[in-house]
């Protein structure tokens, strides 16, 4: 990386200090703001710092609003450093989108594996824990939903991570209102995922723990016992 410190030219050749590694393509160089050289960090350490840091300004700044500059800053590496582990910003957003997927389906997993053989408590299970979830003061609502609304391109790859997410989750819905029994397990799989979406939106427009938000298991259990039949599909 250059240094915008003039250098005070010298008829000597400099030699590297002893025992100073120099940088390689395998590690991010840190810079501190006045210029002075930070450790190393390798290049997986740095992937992982830039991943979490555009993680967390981009859930709760929004990814347009949010530069590479200020990825990088809070990530502690150079730009250099980002343009060797991502391609481009979009490059890092649908890593962003990825990893959110990842950690969208494990609370999902979490919330079902509490009540295991029974569809329609696990059904109810995941609302109970969502409608808690988003009324948490920091809560920024999806960050598919979020991403979708900054994209208006439904071919932009950001969307194309979007389309797999709410497909997924569609296929998981319809899974469980079969084994809970629904008569249209289809329907009942659509109703829910829209009843998911207005707590995602009631949690950014009424705000955190608001009247919509509490009352949606409650709307989630009547949908599920009207939908299902009085035995379980085993």
């Amino acid at each position: 990386m250059n240094d915008s410190r003039p250098v005070k030219a010298s008829a000597r050749r400099a030699t590297p200090a002893r025992g100073k590694p120099r940088a390689t393509a395998g590690s991010a160089e840190r810079v501190s703001g006045s210029g002075s050289r930070r450790p190393n960090t390798s290049a997986a350490d740095a992937h992982e710092h830039l991943l979490r840091a555009a993680t967390e300004l981009f859930y709760r700044e929004g990814v347009r609003a949010v530069g590479v500059d200020a990825v990088v800053e809070k990530a502690g590496v150079n730009k250099m450093s980002l343009y060797r582990q991502f391609s481009s910003k979009d490059d890092l957003v649908v890593a962003y989108l990825e990893l959110s997927d990842r950690e969208f389906f494990a609370r999902f997993d979490r919330s079902i594996a509490k009540h295991p053989g029974d569809a329609a408590k696990q059904l109810n299970q995941y609302f109970a824990d969502l409608a808690r979830r988003a009324s948490k003061e920091d809560y920024r609502g999806c960050p598919f939903l979020n991403v979708a609304a900054e994209f208006p391109d439904a071919s932009h790859p950001a969307r194309l991570c979007v389309s797999r997410n709410k497909t997924r989750l569609i296929e998981r819905l319809n899974q469980l209102a079969m084994q809970a029994g629904a008569r249209d397990p289809m329907e009942l799989a659509d109703a829910l995922a829209l009843l998911i979406e207005g707590i995602y939106a009631a949690s950014q427009t009424y705000g955190p723990g608001c009247g919509p938000i509490t009352i949606a298991p409650t709307i989630a259990a009547q949908l599920i016992a009207a939908a299902c039949v009085d035995e379980p599909v085993e």
